[in-house]
């Protein structure tokens, strides 16, 4: 098959650092088009618009979409009725309404519809699950902390309404833990922190468990300064299992049982590759959900006004 030809929404840090090397290195993708208000590729059509390049390249085979969940919806839906593939970046939506319909949209679409979740490539994830199949789980806690000011630096949006703002990088431990654990778990309650002169949380401590009552907790944090803390700690009956460093290290009883260098988004690729090859799509809402359900159940707390230098 040739090279499905591609075009990225959103030239940002996440599409510079991530998917311009991921698609670089895989061959069943081409690069043809970029859209973004404020950056160009160079060698590389570039459009002001989602609007533009749709229009300027009816060749598009694919759209990747990396601007903000905020917006994305619409994108999505243009480029679905285009009869586009579509990726999303995560979050894939700002609202679990928006992602499901978009799904259904997909069913009725030559395209293919594929909601990442890019955490769950890493390399030690999969082998955590294997091991956990087998195991009985008595306890689960998060430990997700990291410095919006060096992720995010200067982008306000991560603070607005949609934005998320803690739960966009806690949204990737959610991600894992889904796949990870064997049954489905539940927020029982929880505490958001919003900064009085933002939209969006801060920092969050929430309680889940799941139908046989195992305590699951998350402890996020958008300020950490130093080492990043992305840690999953699982008690089972066989011992002790830790997710470390966002999943690329396994370790078992305090051993290192796993470890490989990160592809998440290669990973990523290929499966949007396979997606496309079978005319299929692949929706999963469930860490969104959880998000949702913190903002439901969860107490609000004023703290600090948030200043970004950046």
């Amino acid at each position: 098959m040739p090279p499905i030809k591609i075009g990225i929404v959103g030239l940002g840090k996440i599409a510079r650092d991530q998917h311009l090397p991921a698609l670089e290195a895989n061959p069943n993708f081409e690069l043809v088009a970029v859209a973004s208000r404020n950056a160009s590729q160079e060698g590389i059509a570039s459009f002001e618009t989602l609007e533009e390049m749709l229009e300027a390249m009816p060749e598009l085979d694919a759209v990747s979409l990396c601007t903000p969940p905020t917006v994305r919806y619409g994108q999505a839906r243009q480029t679905l009725r285009a009869g586009k593939h579509v990726m999303l970046e995560k979050p894939p939506g700002a609202t679990l309404s928006e992602v499901e319909d978009l799904a259904q949209l997909a069913e009725s679409s030559p395209g293919s519809l594929f909601a990442t979740w890019h955490s769950r490539y890493a390399p030690a994830v999969e082998p955590a699950q294997k091991w956990l199949a087998s195991r009985q789980i008595r306890k689960v806690h998060i430990e997700w902390k990291e410095d919006v000011r060096v992720w995010h630096p200067g982008q306000r949006w991560i603070w607005e309404p949609g934005g998320m703002g803690v739960f966009d990088p806690a949204i990737n431990a959610l991600s894992i833990v889904t796949a990870i654990l064997p049954r489905r778990f539940f927020l029982h309650e929880g505490t958001l922190q919003f900064p009085e002169n933002c939209q969006a949380p801060i920092a969050a401590n929430l309680y889940f468990s799941d139908s046989e009552d195992t305590p699951i907790t998350a402890d996020l944090d958008f300020l950490q300064t130093g080492p990043q803390t992305w840690d999953i700690h699982i008690e089972t009956d066989e011992g002790n299992l830790a997710l470390r460093k966002g999943g690329s290290q396994m370790f078992v009883n305090d051993q290192l049982e796993h470890e490989a260098p990160e592809q998440e988004y290669p990973g990523l690729y290929a499966r949007f590759a396979e997606l496309v090859a079978r005319r299929e799509s692949d929706v999963d809402v469930a860490p969104l959900r959880h998000v949702a359900d913190a903002f439901l159940l969860g107490r609000r707390e004023t703290v600090a006004a948030f200043y970004d230098e950046g």
